[in-house]
């Protein structure tokens, strides 16, 4: 298991058909050791705090093998120009990961890194923030059918982290894993 990009991003104003909204959603690549606190990496913001942020959602990971299936969908529905890959932290993930999928990880499980360690805490619920940056009205729905929301994560030990750097699964509790809390999420919003 590898972290394969460290992103931040700042919240600024995005355009959403004909209302503008704060969003911080667009993260960009950040070389070098950047700083994990408390709080989430040094230089990166959540404009909305109600459902991004604080401890509980400090940080969030978002695993690569992921991007393919966007990468088609934006080119069969016309939402990208170019077949060009989409960039590390465009759906606005803090850590592009390999090799640790929403089925493989369990809430409670802890994510050893070099210089930090972090605790899953729930899987991210997409928004139509989600939807406009991706340019699909039905990304949302994409993920929920896909189950493959990527997962947020509180700090259990503040520290850099970097891209490159390998990390380890130190299971918790085991009581219900990512996917399986995404789909129970899912299930009680449409009733």
């Amino acid at each position: 298991m590898q972290v394969l990009s460290v992103n931040t991003g700042a919240a600024r104003a995005l355009r959403i058909g004909s209302r503008n909204v704060v969003s911080a959603i667009g993260k960009t690549a950040v070389p070098g050791a950047v700083a994990v606190m408390p709080l989430g990496l040094l230089g990166d913001e959540q404009a909305d705090l109600s459902v991004h942020g604080g401890l509980d959602k400090a940080v969030y990971a978002y695993p690569k093998e992921h991007y393919a299936f966007w990468e088609a969908q934006r080119s069969k529905q016309g939402a990208s120009l170019f077949d060009d890959p989409l960039p590390p932290g465009f759906l606005g993930e803090n850590l592009t990961i390999e090799g640790l999928l929403e089925t493989e990880v369990w809430i409670g499980d802890l994510l050893r890194f070099p210089g930090c360690s972090l605790r899953v805490t729930a899987p991210r619920e997409p928004c139509y923030k989600f939807n406009a940056i991706m340019g699909l009205r039905d990304a949302s729905r994409l993920m929920a059918d896909r189950l493959c929301p990527g997962f947020y994560l509180s700090v259990a030990q503040p520290g850099p982290i970097e891209s490159g750097q390998t990390f380890t699964l130190e299971p918790g509790t085991r009581g219900l894993r990512v996917s399986e809390a995404f789909a129970a999420k899912r299930l009680k919003h449409l009733r």
